[in-house]
């Protein structure tokens, strides 16, 4: 199958929009989504899987009044698209009426943003993912490890058109590779590389650097659960962020009074920042959201100090202001997120945050993060793959797991240093551009055996 692309892909969304007019739409939005996908995977130094998906994706939101119905295929051809609007048609009749009218959004000037594509990735190839998959594998044999992983590329196309004039499309592409180095004992290293081209991926130097945590994670002590200053790596600090924009940062979050957010509330460090830009060319830019609006700037958090969340139509309707581009695909119980987290720099050089802990824990990445308490941001989850012991400004030696029972925003409040490099890395809610923290403390509530 060849997937359209740009006005092949709007015209068929256009084809999808008359049907839903002739079933009596009041208003109706169609996305079209086409996906290609390829996967290299590795384990135990050897390379055991290579799949590719490619699939294109129509869904039709159709508004009756106040019922809104959706439905979705991936089959293109008219009888297709025409039972398509007659189911998006039935489920909308079936709904009750919703509280509020629904308003799809009016059409506005987006702007394309340069960066969004990148051809080496939409060429990638099963030799050329496996050629990266090689050098971590060198890099953990040279080590004495083994290594697990793999290489992912992604080409999004995105279409949107809605009865109102709406009608965008972008291409876009990422490319993400991890992976865990382990050794014979049990000792882990974790390290990752994401970028919107996947030609400028360093995969021996993403090697090297699990390698090296996995190796001098030999021998692990344990030590006593407890307050302790921390460094957190930009793997940690990425965990911080997605789980406050998953808690916080949602305007949906704030109107149901289940977020820790506040205007001009103060609720971290004043060397913290924290923003959502999709135009920055420091994480992996998109020009519009999934209902076809532009993507907007929004400030989080500034010096410390609560300022704005994100909004979609619905959200944006009920506090009468305007989307600000975090629109996801409908249907959509969840509100909009902050999808492209950027934390603002520090002036400390990166090795120096070490150096600033008379004794201390060196976090590489949390795991099985969960919220005990939204609204005073509690976190439970544990260290993993790499976790030291400082003392003196320097790392002494390889601690076992630990985990945690802690207020991020507590977290955020107790930072003394930032990193003044940053890591653009891929959480589960999108990309995020992150430093490193030093933290005055930092809660453990318990201890493993590994």
């Amino acid at each position: 199958m060849v997937i359209a692309a740009g006005e092949e892909m709007l015209v068929l969304a256009d084809r999808l929009l008359g049907f839903a007019a002739a079933e009596g739409a009041s208003q109706a939005e169609v996305l079209v989504d086409a996906d290609e996908s390829a996967l290299t995977r590795f384990a135990n130094s050897e390379i055991h899987q290579n799949v590719a998906t490619l699939d294109r994706r129509l869904s039709l939101r159709f508004v009756d009044g106040r019922r809104v119905g959706c439905a979705a295929t991936n089959r293109l051809d008219e009888a297709s698209l025409r039972r398509l609007a007659a189911s998006a048609a039935r489920t909308a009749r079936l709904q009750p009426e919703l509280e509020e009218a629904v308003e799809l959004p009016e059409p506005g000037p987006i702007t394309p943003v340069a960066g969004a594509y990148s051809p080496g990735t939409a060429s990638t190839s099963p030799e050329m993912r496996a050629a990266a998959a090689r050098e971590v594998i060198a890099a953990a044999d040279a080590a004495g490890v083994l290594a697990y992983g793999s290489l992912a590329t992604h080409l999004e196309r995105v279409g949107i058109v809605n009865s109102k004039g709406v009608r965008a499309f972008e291409e876009r592409t990422w490319a993400q590779l991890i992976t865990v180095c382990m050794g014979p004992d049990g000792e882990a290293g974790y390290a990752e590389a994401d970028a919107v081209d996947a030609t400028t991926i360093d995969a021996a130097a993403v090697g090297r650097e699990a390698a090296s945590k996995a190796r001098h994670s030999r021998g692990a002590v344990a030590v006593e659960p407890g307050d302790y200053p921390v460094v957190l790596e930009e793997y940690a600090v990425a965990d911080v962020l997605d789980t406050l924009g998953y808690i916080g940062f949602s305007a949906l979050a704030v109107q149901e009074g289940r977020s820790f957010h506040e205007a001009g509330r103060v609720v971290g460090s004043e060397l913290v920042t924290i923003v959502d830009d999709a135009r920055d060319p420091a994480g992996m830019p998109a020009s519009f959201d999934y209902e076809g609006v532009a993507k907007e700037r929004v400030t989080l958090i500034e010096r410390g100090v609560c300022r704005d969340v994100v909004y979609d139509a619905q959200t944006a309707a009920r506090a009468g202001r305007r989307s600000t581009g975090h629109g996801l695909p409908a249907p959509n119980p969840w509100g909009p997120f902050p999808l492209n987290q950027l934390m603002a720099a520090g002036e400390t050089p990166r090795d120096d945050l070490v150096a600033g802990l008379d004794r201390g824990l060196l976090v590489t990445r949390f795991h099985y993060t969960n919220t005990v308490h939204p609204k005073l941001a509690i976190i439970t989850g544990m260290t993993r793959d790499g976790l030291f012991l400082v003392e003196d400004g320097r790392v002494v030696g390889p601690v076992r797991n630990l985990r945690f029972t802690q207020s991020y925003l507590a977290a955020l409040a107790g930072v003394e240093a930032v990193s003044r490099e940053r890591r653009l890395l891929r959480g589960y809610l999108g990309p995020v551009v992150v430093p490193a923290l030093r933290l005055s403390a930092f809660t453990f509530t318990g201890a493993t055996e590994h």
